[in-house]
């Protein structure tokens, strides 16, 4: 896990085990929240989506204070966040077990029961968002959770937790721990009184987490991690089009996000017209002060993001791709790097096979279907990925062959609450959002009743 940047601020074991405690008091059998109707559990939950819609102002500026994104963005952020956690509440009694025409002289039914205490490990790059997938699942299902938000952008988390106390949430079940990944984030996956643990984060760190959680007590698992996602754009799409998606897909968040389409392969009809005009696009895009309304483009999240960016940059330019805009740090202050574009990308450059997690986009050629199926596809993630034709067999076949848990096509990165969301590979385990979502937090149980027989 990455270092700690202050370290007189330790967040012991001793936090965590006093958070569990709490959370495992109201998880107990009989308690307020064991013995709610799952109606009422659905009803706190869209009141704590009204308080943050009435918050929202508040909220969108306390986000982009969090993270350097822009104002718009954070905005756009809230009122997602507040879809995904009524999609949630309405789910709250609408999700049950099954009867079984077992073998036998037997009644066999399946109850659908929350796991317990939840650990829910959050990124920085969506603060708001991620929490709200992190807790509709979780409450809806009748768990407790202890959420820690990262380091860097604890804010929103923090006062949405203010807003579910207002709600009427009993106390202990829910619960904000803000803390560093080494400290609150280890103690929590080990912890043998955690019942589940769910990540949204990088890949080594995910590793980590699914080492820990499995020397504890084998707690269950779910896992958002990274990606090196492909866009692929064929001759036949229409070129302004396919520029403003593949703008959109990776330069979204200033490029920090997980499924961000990073390798962008066009056909090579329409490869130098497509990088002409999605650098033409890409220059124009305003940086500076996020909360300015002129601003697209705000800064990367601290430091250690930031001399990444610039040292993959770097390698590209070593490496021998032509770099076709940006390629260094905008202005002299802060944390802000150019819109960057590459061209002549190969599939070895470090640009083409890490994660940037920044505003850098690469552009690859490629001639047939087959072709860039087989380059797409020889990686370790399997986040993301997109398609931009105008042929529906094209688009069949690529979301057929494309080994990822997210296929779009003629759109990127249009990720909904009703829609389940995950990885292949080293991108992840398990699902979030949709129904797939409220399985992630639930146990089965089933019960057989032998029925007597009556004598003849």
């Amino acid at each position: 896990m990455p270092a700690i940047r202050n370290p007189e601020i330790k967040y012991t074991q001793a936090d965590v085990d006093k958070a569990v405690e709490v959370a495992r008091r109201a998880f107990k059998r009989g308690s307020v929240w064991r013995t709610m109707d799952a109606s009422e559990r659905g009803r706190l939950i869209y009141q704590l989506a009204a308080l943050i819609k009435r918050d929202i102002d508040y909220i969108a500026s306390l986000e982009t204070l969090n993270n350097g994104k822009p104002y718009a963005e954070a905005y756009f952020d809230i009122e997602c966040t507040i879809g995904c956690l009524e999609y949630y509440a309405g789910y709250a009694d609408k999700f049950h077990g099954k009867t079984i025409p077992a073998d036998g002289s037997v009644l066999s039914f399946t109850k659908l029961q929350p796991k317990g205490v939840c650990g829910q490990i959050i990124p920085w790059n969506y603060p708001m968002v991620m929490l709200s997938w992190k807790l509709g699942p979780a409450l809806a299902t009748g768990n407790v959770v202890i959420l820690k938000p990262a380091e860097q952008t604890p804010l929103t988390a923090l006062y949405t937790a203010a807003l579910a106390k207002e709600a009427g949430f009993p106390p202990g079940v829910i619960n904000v721990l803000p803390g560093y990944g080494p400290t609150a984030g280890a103690a929590i996956s080990a912890h043998p009184r955690v019942d589940k643990v769910a990540f949204t984060g990088s890949t080594e760190v995910g590793k980590l987490i699914l080492q820990a959680a499995g020397a504890s007590n084998t707690k269950r698992v779910t896992l958002e991690m990274g990606g090196k996602s492909p866009l692929v754009i064929f001759n036949d799409a229409d070129v302004d089009e396919a520029v403003e998606i593949a703008y959109n897909a990776l330069f979204a968040n200033m490029g920090q996000c997980c499924c961000a389409g990073t390798r962008t392969f066009v056909q090579s009809k329409i490869y130098d017209e497509f990088v002409a005009k999605s650098v033409a696009k890409a220059q124009k895009r305003v940086v500076g002060n996020p909360f300015d309304d002129a601003t697209d483009h705000g800064p990367q999240i601290d430091k250690e993001q930031f001399n990444k960016i610039l040292d993959l940059i770097e390698s590209g330019k070593r490496e021998g791709a032509r770099l076709a805009c940006g390629g260094s740090r905008a202005g002299d202050k802060g944390y802000f790097v150019a819109p960057t574009i590459f061209a002549d990308v190969k599939d070895n450059m470090r640009i083409a096979k890490e994660e940037i997690f920044g505003p850098v986009m690469q552009v690859l050629k490629f001639e047939t279907l087959e072709e860039v199926l087989e380059r797409a596809n020889e990686t370790y993630y399997g986040l993301g990925s997109g398609v931009v034709t105008k042929d529906l067999n094209t688009a069949l076949m690529f979301s057929q062959g494309i080994e990822a848990g997210s296929v779009w096509v003629n759109c990127y990165d249009h990720t909904t609450q009703q829609t389940p969301f995950g990885g292949f590979k080293m991108s992840g385990q398990g699902r979030e959002l949709g129904e797939d979502g409220l399985h992630e937090y639930l146990e089965v149980k089933t019960v057989t009743i032998k029925i007597p027989q009556k004598n003849s």
